[in-house]
């Protein structure tokens, strides 16, 4: 069954590229263009992407150091400078 008329992307492919990784409407796209032109099937592409289908996201600052200020200096791990 066609989910993208305009470019002839049908629901197999769609499941196809989510298997593979994309995870929203948007990196469906970039993989086949569905979605691109009129947008009507937007939305059935969210259907079959489902909710959860994404593996979880880490947050933006996990695994980086976290940047602390004390006293208007930030620290790395670094010793913070004398104040004068």
């Amino acid at each position: 069954m066609y989910v993208c008329s305009c470019f002839g992307v049908t629901e197999a492919q769609v499941k196809k590229h989510a298997e593979d990784g994309a995870c929203t409407p948007r990196q469906i796209a970039s993989q086949c263009k569905a979605g691109t032109d009129c947008g009507s099937c937007v939305r059935r592409i969210q259907s079959i992407l489902g909710r959860g289908a994404c593996p979880r996201r880490e947050p933006a600052d996990q695994g980086r150091p976290i940047l602390a200020k004390l006293g208007g200096a930030e620290l790395d791990g670094a010793e913070p400078a004398a104040a004068a």
